[in-house]
């Protein structure tokens, strides 16, 4: 049976941030790859969320009835990760790091992550360390552990910033163990340089 990974999106989500993850998890890394994984959307109600794009998505899951068996919990930036749904986001990545899971942030979702003390124990990245400051206030307390990169994996969370997607995408393969480590760095050489292994 495939396991669930949970793609949390908030209205004005990015919706580049999460396509070609969700992509390779829903059809594998290759071609010919297998697949472990169906991608489902949560959002806090199960009303129809808008991207910042245009599209518009049914959500799978609210906040209320999503599963608690799920691989990874997926943040997919967007421009209301400072509004009052978003705070309803804190306990339910509480949880997720409770359990173990894996927990991906990207682009304003990591800013989330930094301004609620989640990315204190780990080397993490964002869009520039000047904004995890703003976000995280005294929160954030790991400035050290700021890495200037497009995506940093360290334990179970992933963080880029908001150009990363595709790094964000590679690191997340990764821990999941989506494929091997040679196919998952071919598919990310084909989608950002158009370059065949």
């Amino acid at each position: 049976m495939k396991k669930e990974v949970l793609f949390l999106i908030l209205n004005d989500y990015a919706d580049w941030e999460g396509a070609f993850l969700a992509t390779s998890l829903n059809t594998g890394v290759m071609p010919d790859s297998e697949i472990k994984y169906v991608s489902k959307t949560v959002a806090p109600t199960l009303e129809e969320v808008h991207s910042i794009g245009g599209f518009r998505t049914l959500p799978d899951y609210s906040f209320q009835n999503m599963p608690s068996d799920y691989a990874a919990l997926v943040l997919i930036g967007g421009m209301q990760w400072k509004s009052p749904e978003a705070e309803q986001v804190a306990p339910i990545v509480r949880e997720a790091l409770r359990q173990g899971k894996i927990v991906g942030a990207i682009c304003n979702a990591a800013s989330f992550m930094c301004a609620h003390g989640f990315l204190n124990n780990v080397k993490h990245t964002g869009n520039t360390l000047a904004q995890l400051k703003l976000w995280g206030e005294a929160n954030y307390t790991n400035e050290a552990g700021y890495v200037e990169q497009q995506a940093v994996s360290d334990k179970n969370i992933v963080t880029a910033n908001g150009t990363g997607h595709l790094e964000f995408t590679r690191e997340l393969q990764i821990l999941l163990q989506a494929d091997s480590i040679d196919r998952i760095n071919g598919a990310y050489d084909f989608y950002k340089n158009g370059l065949v292994r």
